[in-house]
């Protein structure tokens, strides 16, 4: 029976030993239950800040993105701006330069009607004034026409207002024929002799020289009339007008 009391009691105290290593490790678990569950709540606390975090970069980024996405837009449009204003400019500028230059050519061109030129007329080359050329000219023209009276005038007018003209050998000669065609002898003589005379290596001298015999001949002055055409056929020998003086003076008498 004693046994059985201490058998009994054993158990009894292995049982107790038993239940309090059972409780014991419920406790164990139970914390590490808690310590495992706060760090799971810390974990995804983490993990949600920094996916809050995260969002909110991602956010800010697109906005950074959009805002550089409008300058650069509203670089272009300022740069397509420019590029227009620079075009308008360029054509501007191009429009300037032609308009100057065609004042410039303007300018130019009027006062080269009032610069003096060089002119070739009877293979003598000089120094006019555009106006004297004009004047020379016009006066030329009306004797073309047939109007012999006008180009009398118009030479007699030229050679009084431009007395040292390089135009003067021209002028008296066909001033003279001018007064030849209207019967005005002595003048026409006295013309050509001028321009014989002063410049006797001028081209139209031979013609000059033989026009002036026929004016002798008019005025019935045939000695004055031979001793010019020998004078001619003497000074100049090639010329064309030495020919037909040649001829005049076999038919002369």
């Amino acid at each position: 029976m004693k046994t059985f009391r201490i058998a009994a009691a054993l158990a009894a105290g292995l049982f107790a030993f038993n239940a309090h290593a059972g409780l014991f490790e419920d406790d164990e678990a139970r914390r590490a239950i808690l310590d495992l569950r706060q760090k799971v709540d810390a974990a995804q606390t983490r993990t949600a800040e920094e996916l809050r975090r995260t969002t909110e970069d991602n956010a800010q980024l697109r906005r950074s993105l959009l805002d550089l996405s409008n300058q650069i837009e509203a670089l272009r449009n300022e740069l397509a701006t420019m590029r227009g204003q620079n075009e308008n400019l360029a054509r501007s500028v191009a429009e300037m330069q032609r308009t100057q230059k065609d004042l410039t050519t303007g300018v130019d061109e009027r006062l080269r009607k009032f610069e003096p030129g060089k002119v070739n007329v009877d293979g003598k080359e000089f120094v006019a004034d555009p106006a004297e050329k004009q004047e020379f000219e016009t006066a030329l023209a009306t004797l073309r026409k047939g109007d012999f009276a006008g180009a009398q005038t118009g030479f007699v007018a030229f050679l009084k207002r431009y007395p040292q003209t390089g135009y003067r050998a021209s002028s008296l000669f066909w001033l003279g024929n001018a007064q030849y065609a209207l019967r005005n002898y002595r003048d026409a003589v006295t013309n050509f002799r001028s321009l014989v005379t002063a410049e006797p290596d001028h081209m139209r001298a031979p013609e000059a020289m033989l026009s002036m015999a026929n004016c002798q001949v008019e005025l019935k002055d045939t000695k004055s009339a031979r001793k010019t055409l020998e004078d001619l056929v003497k000074a100049y020998p090639q010329a064309e007008a030495a020919s037909v003086a040649k001829e005049r003076l076999a038919k002369l008498k």
